[in-house]
């Protein structure tokens, strides 16, 4: 869908706002929620992280709105250095883009997509937000990874292909929608 370097950042621009708040959700109140309430005895998610002083970063709490804008710079940036280019590479490799229906082109970009972005943020997640204040081990930090990536990994799959990138997508067309009209005229 996108013809250009701006537009392509647009598109990642959207898929990662979207995509970090997902996430930031899914994991504080998905994998960590339970822990969070069961280490301060608050009786909901937010409480135990306003009780803890923010969200651990670095062993550092730090508010909710600085993890999302830390994980939107790391995702940004990611996705546009390694995620894009290498998900089109791959999909290319196995698909015609000219032969190919579109649809199972960008379904094929969107599964290449989560199968490079997923273990590479989990990685980054589980290097942010490991404990710290236990001391650190390698060991601990690679298992967490692991840990991470397989409660990411369906949830990144599924909602990258039903949810987000359809309503990236929509929105993109939406913003863009003279360019593509002018584009379809020529």
């Amino acid at each position: 869908m996108p013809r250009n370097q701006f537009q392509r950042m647009i598109f990642a621009a959207i898929t990662v706002v979207i995509t970090v708040h997902a996430y930031v959700f899914f994991s504080l109140y998905v994998i960590h929620g339970e822990m969070f309430m069961e280490l301060t005895g608050a009786h909901g998610v937010l409480a135990a992280i306003e009780k803890m002083g923010g969200v651990p970063v670095f062993g550092t709490p730090v508010p909710i709105w600085a993890v999302v804008l830390i994980e939107f710079v790391l995702a940004f940036t990611l996705e546009n250095l390694l995620g894009a280019p290498l998900s089109f590479k791959l999909a290319c490799k196995n698909f015609d883009p000219a032969k190919t229906h579109p649809l199972l082109f960008e379904t094929a970009i969107i599964c290449a997509t989560v199968g490079i972005m997923c273990p590479a943020m989990s990685f980054i997640a589980a290097f942010l937000y490991y404990n710290y204040q236990g001391g650190f081990n390698m060991w601990t930090l690679l298992a967490d990874w692991l840990k991470l990536v397989c409660f990411n990994f369906p949830f990144a799959f599924f909602t990258q292909l039903f949810f987000i990138q359809p309503t990236v997508r929509k929105l993109f067309r939406l913003i863009f929608a003279r360019d593509i009209k002018n584009r379809a005229a020529a």
